[in-house]
Protein backbone atom coordinates (compact mmCIF):
# COMPACT_ATOMS: atom_id res chain seq x y z
CA UNK A 1 0.00 0.00 0.00
CA UNK A 2 2.51 2.34 0.85
CA UNK A 3 4.61 1.65 -2.62
CA UNK A 4 1.44 1.91 -4.39
CA UNK A 5 0.73 5.27 -2.85
CA UNK A 6 3.98 6.57 -3.60
CA UNK A 7 4.03 5.51 -7.10
CA UNK A 8 0.61 7.46 -7.16
CA UNK A 9 1.99 10.51 -5.97
CA UNK A 10 4.46 10.50 -8.21
CA UNK A 11 2.35 9.82 -11.14
CA UNK A 12 0.27 13.21 -10.01
CA UNK A 13 3.62 15.11 -9.46
CA UNK A 14 4.64 14.58 -12.98
CA UNK A 15 1.11 15.47 -14.32
CA UNK A 16 1.48 18.56 -12.51
CA UNK A 17 5.11 19.32 -13.65
CA UNK A 18 3.49 18.52 -17.12
CA UNK A 19 0.47 20.78 -16.95
CA UNK A 20 2.63 24.05 -15.95
CA UNK A 21 5.33 23.41 -18.93
CA UNK A 22 2.62 23.21 -21.37
CA UNK A 23 0.96 26.66 -20.20
CA UNK A 24 2.21 30.52 -20.07
CA UNK A 25 3.53 32.23 -17.22
CA UNK A 26 0.90 34.03 -16.59
CA UNK A 27 -1.22 30.45 -16.71
CA UNK A 28 1.40 28.99 -14.32
CA UNK A 29 0.90 31.81 -12.07
CA UNK A 30 -2.99 30.84 -11.79
CA UNK A 31 -2.57 27.61 -11.38
CA UNK A 32 -0.15 27.93 -8.82
CA UNK A 33 -1.97 30.28 -6.54
CA UNK A 34 -5.22 28.09 -7.44
CA UNK A 35 -3.67 25.28 -5.81
CA UNK A 36 -2.02 26.86 -2.59
CA UNK A 37 -5.76 28.13 -2.20
CA UNK A 38 -7.45 24.16 -2.64
CA UNK A 39 -4.90 23.34 0.06
CA UNK A 40 -5.10 25.86 2.13
CA UNK A 41 -9.22 25.21 2.20
CA UNK A 42 -8.39 22.01 2.89
CA UNK A 43 -6.31 22.02 5.85
CA UNK A 44 -8.52 24.31 7.33
CA UNK A 45 -11.42 22.24 7.00
CA UNK A 46 -9.28 19.41 8.53
CA UNK A 47 -8.63 21.67 11.82
CA UNK A 48 -11.98 22.03 12.15
CA UNK A 49 -13.15 18.87 11.71
CA UNK A 50 -9.92 18.14 14.43
CA UNK A 51 -11.49 20.44 16.85
CA UNK A 52 -15.40 18.86 16.49
CA UNK A 53 -13.54 15.80 17.31
CA UNK A 54 -11.84 17.05 20.28
CA UNK A 55 -15.11 18.64 21.28
CA UNK A 56 -17.15 15.31 20.93
CA UNK A 57 -14.60 13.12 22.84
CA UNK A 58 -14.60 15.71 26.12
CA UNK A 59 -18.28 15.83 26.40
CA UNK A 60 -18.08 12.04 25.87
CA UNK A 61 -15.71 11.60 28.84
CA UNK A 62 -18.40 13.97 30.81
CA UNK A 63 -21.42 11.92 30.00
CA UNK A 64 -20.97 9.28 27.26
CA UNK A 65 -20.62 5.39 27.50
CA UNK A 66 -17.95 4.30 28.83
CA UNK A 67 -16.37 1.13 27.97
CA UNK A 68 -13.39 -0.58 29.25
CA UNK A 69 -10.39 -2.36 27.83
CA UNK A 70 -8.90 -4.83 29.90
CA UNK A 71 -5.11 -5.00 29.08
CA UNK A 72 -4.18 -7.60 31.99
CA UNK A 73 -3.68 -10.65 29.60
CA UNK A 74 -0.67 -9.33 27.80
CA UNK A 75 1.38 -12.09 29.65
CA UNK A 76 -0.40 -14.54 28.07
CA UNK A 77 0.28 -12.99 24.29
CA UNK A 78 3.64 -13.01 22.16
CA UNK A 79 4.95 -9.82 21.61
CA UNK A 80 3.49 -10.28 17.91
CA UNK A 81 0.17 -10.62 19.36
CA UNK A 82 0.47 -7.45 21.31
CA UNK A 83 1.46 -5.20 18.59
CA UNK A 84 -1.39 -7.12 16.55
CA UNK A 85 -3.86 -5.90 19.74
CA UNK A 86 -2.45 -2.55 19.68
CA UNK A 87 -3.00 -2.00 16.02
CA UNK A 88 -6.58 -3.05 16.81
CA UNK A 89 -7.07 -0.29 20.21
CA UNK A 90 -5.54 2.20 17.42
CA UNK A 91 -7.89 1.53 15.06
CA UNK A 92 -10.67 1.42 18.02
CA UNK A 93 -9.99 4.94 18.99
CA UNK A 94 -9.45 6.25 15.32
CA UNK A 95 -13.53 4.44 14.80
CA UNK A 96 -14.73 6.27 17.99
CA UNK A 97 -13.30 10.08 17.45
CA UNK A 98 -15.30 9.62 13.99
CA UNK A 99 -18.82 8.83 15.42
CA UNK A 100 -21.30 11.40 16.08
CA UNK A 101 -22.32 10.17 19.58
CA UNK A 102 -18.86 8.23 20.80
CA UNK A 103 -18.10 6.61 23.90
CA UNK A 104 -15.40 7.21 26.46
CA UNK A 105 -12.75 4.59 26.09
CA UNK A 106 -10.67 3.14 29.28
CA UNK A 107 -7.42 1.38 28.98
CA UNK A 108 -6.93 -0.58 32.15
CA UNK A 109 -3.84 -2.40 33.22
CA UNK A 110 -1.74 -0.57 30.99
CA UNK A 111 2.07 -1.72 31.81
CA UNK A 112 4.67 -3.89 30.72
CA UNK A 113 5.31 -4.53 26.76
CA UNK A 114 1.49 -3.29 26.08
CA UNK A 115 2.36 0.03 27.40
CA UNK A 116 5.44 0.29 25.53
CA UNK A 117 3.98 -0.52 22.30
CA UNK A 118 1.15 1.88 23.23
CA UNK A 119 3.34 4.41 23.74
CA UNK A 120 5.26 4.25 20.51
CA UNK A 121 1.73 5.33 18.44
CA UNK A 122 2.46 8.40 17.45
CA UNK A 123 0.23 10.91 19.20
CA UNK A 124 -0.81 8.61 22.02
CA UNK A 125 0.22 10.92 24.51
CA UNK A 126 -2.76 13.04 23.79
CA UNK A 127 -5.02 10.45 23.16
CA UNK A 128 -8.76 11.52 24.87
CA UNK A 129 -8.97 8.53 26.90
CA UNK A 130 -8.06 6.92 30.26
CA UNK A 131 -5.36 4.87 30.91
CA UNK A 132 -4.54 2.84 34.04
CA UNK A 133 -1.76 1.17 35.21
CA UNK A 134 -3.84 -0.95 37.31
CA UNK A 135 -6.80 -3.02 37.11
CA UNK A 136 -10.66 -1.84 36.35
CA UNK A 137 -11.55 -3.35 40.02
CA UNK A 138 -9.15 -0.42 41.31
CA UNK A 139 -9.33 2.30 39.22
CA UNK A 140 -14.02 1.88 39.55
CA UNK A 141 -13.63 0.45 42.62
CA UNK A 142 -16.63 3.08 43.33
CA UNK A 143 -18.74 1.67 40.89
CA UNK A 144 -17.84 -1.98 40.55
CA UNK A 145 -21.50 -2.29 41.23
CA UNK A 146 -22.38 -1.15 37.74
CA UNK A 147 -19.21 -2.62 35.74
CA UNK A 148 -20.25 -5.63 33.37
CA UNK A 149 -18.07 -7.94 31.56
CA UNK A 150 -18.84 -8.44 27.91
CA UNK A 151 -18.09 -12.90 27.48
CA UNK A 152 -19.76 -14.84 25.19
CA UNK A 153 -20.01 -17.53 28.27
CA UNK A 154 -22.60 -15.60 29.89
CA UNK A 155 -25.84 -16.12 29.91
CA UNK A 156 -27.42 -12.90 30.34
CA UNK A 157 -27.98 -10.88 27.08
CA UNK A 158 -27.27 -7.41 26.12
CA UNK A 159 -30.53 -6.21 25.13
CA UNK A 160 -29.41 -2.46 25.48
CA UNK A 161 -26.63 -0.25 26.21
CA UNK A 162 -27.05 1.12 29.61
CA UNK A 163 -25.39 4.91 30.24
CA UNK A 164 -24.49 4.15 34.07
CA UNK A 165 -22.82 0.65 33.45
CA UNK A 166 -19.62 0.18 32.40
CA UNK A 167 -18.80 -2.62 29.95
CA UNK A 168 -15.39 -4.28 29.63
CA UNK A 169 -14.44 -5.81 26.76
CA UNK A 170 -11.19 -8.36 27.36
CA UNK A 171 -8.23 -7.05 25.25
CA UNK A 172 -6.74 -10.93 24.34
CA UNK A 173 -5.69 -12.29 20.94
CA UNK A 174 -6.16 -15.41 19.64
CA UNK A 175 -8.65 -16.09 22.66
CA UNK A 176 -9.13 -20.02 21.42
CA UNK A 177 -6.04 -20.51 23.68
CA UNK A 178 -7.89 -19.28 26.53
CA UNK A 179 -11.68 -20.61 26.36
CA UNK A 180 -13.58 -19.09 29.16
CA UNK A 181 -10.85 -16.80 31.08
CA UNK A 182 -13.05 -13.78 31.08
CA UNK A 183 -16.30 -15.68 32.32
CA UNK A 184 -13.55 -17.26 35.03
CA UNK A 185 -12.50 -13.60 35.78
CA UNK A 186 -15.96 -11.90 35.79
CA UNK A 187 -17.16 -14.43 38.17
CA UNK A 188 -13.97 -14.47 40.94
CA UNK A 189 -14.13 -10.42 40.75
CA UNK A 190 -17.99 -10.69 41.73
CA UNK A 191 -19.21 -8.08 38.94
CA UNK A 192 -22.01 -9.18 36.08
CA UNK A 193 -21.36 -10.26 32.96
CA UNK A 194 -23.34 -10.15 29.82
CA UNK A 195 -22.97 -11.35 25.42
CA UNK A 196 -24.04 -9.65 22.43
CA UNK A 197 -27.22 -10.70 21.56
CA UNK A 198 -25.45 -11.90 18.04
CA UNK A 199 -27.45 -15.31 18.27
CA UNK A 200 -30.63 -13.84 17.80
CA UNK A 201 -29.52 -11.87 14.60
CA UNK A 202 -26.71 -14.21 12.35
CA UNK A 203 -25.04 -17.49 12.84
CA UNK A 204 -21.05 -17.23 13.12
CA UNK A 205 -18.50 -19.38 11.00
CA UNK A 206 -17.68 -22.02 13.76
CA UNK A 207 -13.61 -21.01 13.48
CA UNK A 208 -14.28 -17.28 13.83
CA UNK A 209 -14.36 -15.01 16.34
CA UNK A 210 -14.35 -11.60 16.60
CA UNK A 211 -11.60 -9.01 17.67
CA UNK A 212 -12.03 -6.09 20.21
CA UNK A 213 -11.99 -3.80 17.74
CA UNK A 214 -15.52 -5.40 15.97
CA UNK A 215 -16.80 -5.50 19.53
CA UNK A 216 -16.08 -1.65 20.12
CA UNK A 217 -17.22 -0.91 16.47
CA UNK A 218 -20.49 -2.80 17.43
CA UNK A 219 -21.05 -1.08 20.94
CA UNK A 220 -20.41 2.25 19.33
CA UNK A 221 -22.37 1.63 16.05
CA UNK A 222 -25.33 0.35 18.60
CA UNK A 223 -25.19 4.06 20.36
CA UNK A 224 -25.61 5.66 17.28
CA UNK A 225 -28.41 3.85 15.88
CA UNK A 226 -29.70 1.52 18.75
CA UNK A 227 -29.93 -1.06 16.21
CA UNK A 228 -28.29 -4.69 17.07
CA UNK A 229 -28.85 -6.17 13.97
CA UNK A 230 -27.39 -3.16 11.77
CA UNK A 231 -24.46 -2.93 14.18
CA UNK A 232 -23.95 -6.50 13.35
CA UNK A 233 -23.77 -6.74 9.79
CA UNK A 234 -22.31 -3.01 9.22
CA UNK A 235 -19.01 -4.58 11.20
CA UNK A 236 -18.93 -8.37 11.31
CA UNK A 237 -17.32 -9.15 8.26
CA UNK A 238 -19.25 -11.21 5.51
CA UNK A 239 -16.63 -13.93 5.48
CA UNK A 240 -17.20 -14.31 10.06
CA UNK A 241 -20.94 -15.02 9.02
CA UNK A 242 -22.25 -18.50 8.73
CA UNK A 243 -25.69 -17.65 8.12
CA UNK A 244 -27.96 -14.93 8.58
CA UNK A 245 -31.74 -15.17 9.78
CA UNK A 246 -34.87 -13.34 8.99
CA UNK A 247 -36.34 -13.05 12.49
CA UNK A 248 -34.43 -11.60 15.33
CA UNK A 249 -35.87 -14.46 17.67
CA UNK A 250 -35.05 -17.23 15.44
CA UNK A 251 -32.92 -19.78 16.90
CA UNK A 252 -29.00 -19.47 16.25
CA UNK A 253 -27.73 -19.93 19.70
CA UNK A 254 -25.74 -22.87 19.48
CA UNK A 255 -22.25 -22.33 21.37
CA UNK A 256 -19.71 -22.98 18.19
CA UNK A 257 -21.79 -20.15 16.14
CA UNK A 258 -21.91 -17.58 18.81
CA UNK A 259 -18.30 -16.29 18.07
CA UNK A 260 -16.42 -14.50 21.02
CA UNK A 261 -17.44 -11.42 22.74
CA UNK A 262 -13.82 -10.21 22.46
CA UNK A 263 -10.15 -11.29 21.45
CA UNK A 264 -10.04 -12.85 18.02
CA UNK A 265 -7.52 -13.56 15.54
CA UNK A 266 -4.08 -12.25 15.05
CA UNK A 267 -4.83 -10.55 11.93
CA UNK A 268 -5.15 -6.69 11.96
CA UNK A 269 -8.36 -6.08 11.08
CA UNK A 270 -9.58 -4.25 7.73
Amino acid sequence: MKEEKKREGERKRKEWEEKLASVTEEERSKLIESRKGMRKERMEKRSEERGKKIQRLNEAKEKGQNIVIDLEFSHLMTASEIHSLVQQIMYCYAVNGKCETPGHLWLTGCKGEMESQLNRLPGFDKWIIEKQNGSYIEALQDRKDNLVYLTADSETVLDDLDLSKIYIVGGLVDRNRWKGITMKKAQEQGIQTAKLPIGNYLKMSSSQVLTVNQVIEILLKFLETRDWKASFFQVIPQRKRFEADSEPNSEAKSEEHQGEEAGGGSEEED
